[in-house]
């Protein structure tokens, strides 16, 4: 039996890990968490000084018995869960298990932090055992109980007062806030109309493009010339001043420079791994988390990169030492900086001090390792190595070009242009960023002009623009943002948005947030009423104070009380002075047609809709994106109610629109506006109607009996009028999929017969291919 038990979070990494350390050491898997507060009110008891009532989670019982009974035997505990708060916290969650079965006594414990899983790492770690620290212990439990606090309060009044099943969190309720307000921004915009004005000119044969700066003495601003007719005005005058020529005023010749970007860090990572990639956030970390536990290279399993939930830019002086050399035998002397290049960690917020997430030996290249990964382990690796390899290369340097041209007195159009003289870290890594439609070292590249040339000018142009409202954010954006504001912290941003998502409150369209009517409706509901706790600022604040508890500066129950206090008065006021009308109602100021009450934007089943007040005595509704006159009901011409010879009017409902008696509520005749096409195909379940191709209420096209509702018999697949040959049934439908194409199949369950078909399915319904 090995004298010593090594405990870490994952089953790959204790394999790796159990190899490097040798017979003396077993290494075993707690599987994440071992436990958490009890699922009931009462969990976090805040009368007596916020004390946690903690259960073991069922799914890891087996695992907690096995490190138990490793336990028992063992000489020596060391505890080598990752080198964060969380994995701080799940160490000290197992040893108090592990003392409550009695099978610690009188052994050493140690806790042991590595940021990479290397051979060299690991044994440097175990030599120098370190102890569990009480500080990051009692931070990661004062932000568990908050996060327990606000939720099990929160997200119950949220239920009473809008719908079941929502639920509101200390720091995704401020991301949602960022996401609403976004899309407010949006709907409120106006557009204005701007022009700008381009020269075509030539010089030695070789073209460049002007803008107008100046026009008659006067600095054009952005909406110096905001209509078509002054546009032209301008054009005119200018063509007429230049006299196809335009002077070489001015030439300036500058040179920048241009560094790299630091090392990855969490947020970082996520960001890039989305503009380049095309990742979630989610997405990144799961294959940052397989890159870090270990990849089986020629039969030894390794880590590939250092631990990856980081907020330092930091890199160790050995890693520096090692890419160093990398960049001097690959790219040469001249790409390498006379000393290696340090970064500061830019976050206020920044947790305990790691490295950034680099590889864990640049020798290592990407192509080396393509065979022995996945593509998504690929292509991240690939940009991890690129990024770090990159911040210790020399700067590039640009040479840039700007030339002013004189059309005329007081006229001046400016030409700009850049080359890239020495690429330097550029070629290998840029990085990217949000919204930018051209890149800014794009070379664009002017022909040689001396001042007092004169220049062919070949067109004056103007060129109609308006002004955009600001983007949806992207997953990288909201990133970006949440740092910024110091809003929650690496190991939560993907959490923060899978949340988002599965609550429904926003959805990804073209990899851009949009808030849903659900999502609106909570955050107005948090921003009117719970404004404090959806405050950036104060969100922010909490998380540094939060930082400061794990540093030692800051004890955490008076924290949580400073927090609990004015949170739970606010919540017993809510629930007694908030209707439910006032959330899930938005009066608008408009009166409803046919009662003259109020109308009001209103929260269904199917989203926000347009509603009376008066409900349920009046039940007028529209689409929230009807405006008042295409709300009016439209009559259908030359037809009367089959029921009472009322007239009939095409109108809206939550399904979309349909045929409606006009004497509705007496009269409740409804019909699909789209009629049903017969498929001449008789129905062979009654033999009595015939197979009606259908529209079902979300649009889905289907096929059923004409005398529906008393024969029930309905079908997906357009029928044929053929009789089944293996059990004879008298139609067949025809089924397309992806792998086997189109076929002729019979609708019975229970039987499997299906044939090729070659038939036009242009209108969804078939005729005999039999004569």
């Amino acid at each position: 039996m090995s004298k010593n038990l090594v405990i870490v979070e994952s089953p790959a990494k204790a394999k790796t890990i159990e190899k490097f350390l040798g017979k003396d050491f077993h290494v075993l898997a707690s599987y994440g968490h071992v436990r958490d507060l009890v699922p009931k009110d009462g969990a976090v008891d805040t009368q007596h000084d916020f004390i946690m009532k903690y259960d073991l989670i069922e799914r890891n019982q087996k695992h907690v018995q096995n490190i138990a009974k490793a336990a028992r035997s063992a000489e020596a505990l060391f505890l080598a869960t990752d080198p964060d708060r969380e994995g701080e916290a799940i160490s000290w969650h197992l040893l108090e298990l592990l003392k409550k079965r009695n099978v610690v006594k009188d052994k050493p414990v140690y806790r042991v932090v590595f940021h990479e899983i290397t051979k060299r790492a690991i044994t440097e770690a175990i030599q120098n055992p370190t102890t569990l620290s009480t500080d990051l212990i009692n931070a990661q439990q004062a932000r568990r109980a908050l996060d327990y606090l606000v939720g099990f309060n929160l997200s119950p009044l949220l239920w009473k007062k809008i719908r079941r099943g929502l639920s509101a969190g200390r720091v995704q309720s401020p991301a949602l806030r960022m996401i609403a307000e976004r899309e407010l921004e949006i709907e409120q915009f106006v557009t204005r109309e701007y022009w700008t004005i381009e020269a075509l000119a030539e010089t030695n044969g070789q073209a460049l493009n002007a803008k107008l700066t100046h026009f008659e003495g006067e600095k054009l601003e952005q909406f110096s010339i905001d209509n078509e007719q002054q546009a032209k005005q301008v054009q005119k005058t200018l063509i007429e001043k230049g006299d196809s020529r335009l002077l070489v005023a001015k030439v300036e010749k500058k040179q920048r420079k241009k560094y790299p970007a630091p090392p990855f860090i969490t947020s970082t990572i996520q960001q890039e791994a989305a503009r380049k990639l095309g990742f979630s956030t989610k997405k990144t970390m799961i294959v940052a988390q397989q890159l870090y536990e270990g990849i089986d290279i020629r039969g030894e399993s390794t880590g590939l990169i250092s631990y990856m939930r980081t907020d330092s830019v930091t890199l160790a002086q050995d890693a520096l030492a090692d890419i160093r050399q990398l960049i001097k035998s690959h790219f040469g002397s001249k790409d390498l900086p006379g000393q290696p290049r340090l970064f500061k960690t830019k976050s206020k917020n920044a947790q305990e001090a790691h490295e950034a997430i680099r590889p864990t030996s640049a020798s290592r290249i990407p192509d080396s390792l393509k065979r022995h990964v996945s593509k998504d382990q690929y292509r991240l690796y690939d940009l991890i190595w690129k990024r770090t390899v990159a911040c210790q290369m020399i700067h590039a340097t640009i040479d840039t070009v700007a030339a002013d041209l004189s059309c005329g007195e007081g006229n001046t159009f400016r030409a700009t242009g850049s080359t890239v003289r020495t690429p330097g870290f550029m070629k290998v890594y840029q990085e990217s960023h949000d919204n930018t439609k051209a890149s800014d070292d794009q070379e664009t590249i002017l022909p040689p002009m001396q001042e007092g040339d004169l220049i062919d000018m070949k067109e004056v142009r103007p060129i109609q623009h308006f002004t955009e409202p600001p983007p949806r954010f992207s997953e990288a954006s909201l990133v970006k943002t949440l740092e910024e504001y110091g809003i929650g912290r690496p190991s939560t941003y993907s959490s923060i948005i899978s949340t988002l998502q599965q609550r429904s409150y926003v959805i990804l369209e073209k990899k851009r947030f949009h808030p849903t009517d659900v999502g609106r409706i909570v955050n107005r509901f948090l921003t009117e009423h719970f404004n404090r706790y959806v405050d950036y600022s104060f969100t922010a604040d909490l998380e540094d104070q939060l930082d400061a508890v794990a540093r030692g500066e800051k004890q955490w129950i008076p924290l949580m009380q400073e927090f609990w206090d004015p949170f739970k008065a606010l919540i017993d006021n809510k629930e007694k002075s908030v209707q439910r009308s006032d959330v899930t109602q938005e009066p608008i100021n408009e009166k409803c047609p046919e009662c003259q009450s109020q109308l009001s934007i209103r929260l269904g089943r199917n989203g926000r809709f347009i509603g009376c007040t008066n409900f349920p005595e009046c039940k007028y509704t529209r689409n929230l994106n009807d405006d008042k006159e295409s709300a009016e009901p439209e009559i259908v011409e030359g037809r009367t109610c089959p029921k009472c010879n009322s007239g009939l009017v095409i109108k809206s409902g939550r399904y979309g629109k349909f045929i409606g008696c006009s004497g509705y509520p007496s009269c409740r005749h409804i019909e699909p506006l789209e009629k049903p096409v017969d498929t001449n195909v008789a129905c062979p379940d009654c033999n009595k109607g015939s197979i009606l191709k259908r529209k079902s209420r979300n649009n889905k096209i289907f096929f059923s009996c004409s005398t529906f509702p008393d024969c029930q018999y309905a079908i997906w697949n357009p029928p044929v009028d053929e009789k089944c040959p293996e059990c004879e049934w008298p139609i067949l439908t025809i089924k397309t999929t992806k792998r086997r194409g189109s076929e002729k199949v019979c609708p019975q369950k229970d039987c499997e017969y299906a044939t090729p078909y070659e038939g036009d399915l242009a209108h969804g319904t078939t005729q005999s291919a039999t004569h």
